[in-house]
């Protein structure tokens, strides 16, 4: 069993910026892929942005390619998700996501998610 807790969320205006961390337990850092998806209000889970065992490997939303960026300390079992040049489109709730054998995309293939932490973007 793996446990996420994510931090970091709140409220910032229009080209702000965040940074979202995850820290995980329960089972060896190094061997879970991460994941980020959001949630906006009133819509479908989406994906945001993976990253792979060793931090060499990561995937972005076309929406969030060149904002953010994904990067991991296996030594802290924490993933983060720096968030630059925030748009409203980005209020969601964000969610961290792991599994050993996950598919960046697919959310169907994470294992252990977090409770998920609120950004909201004002215009």
């Amino acid at each position: 069993q793996v446990r996420l807790v994510e931090s970091g969320g709140g409220l910032v205006q229009t080209g702000g910026s965040l940074r979202l961390s995850c820290v995980a337990s329960g089972r060896p850092f190094r061997w879970l892929k991460l994941g980020w998806f959001r949630q906006p209000p009133g819509k479908e889970r989406e994906f945001v942005a993976a990253i792979g065992w060793s931090g060499d490997s990561t995937d972005y939303a076309d929406s969030v390619k060149g904002r953010f960026t994904n990067s991991r300390d296996n030594g802290k079992n924490t993933v983060f998700l720096q968030m630059n040049s925030l748009k409203p489109e980005d209020t969601a709730a964000y969610y961290c996501a792991a599994g050993p054998l996950a598919v960046p995309a697919d959310p169907e293939t994470y294992d252990y998610w977090g409770q998920g932490t609120q950004v909201t973007v004002s215009s």
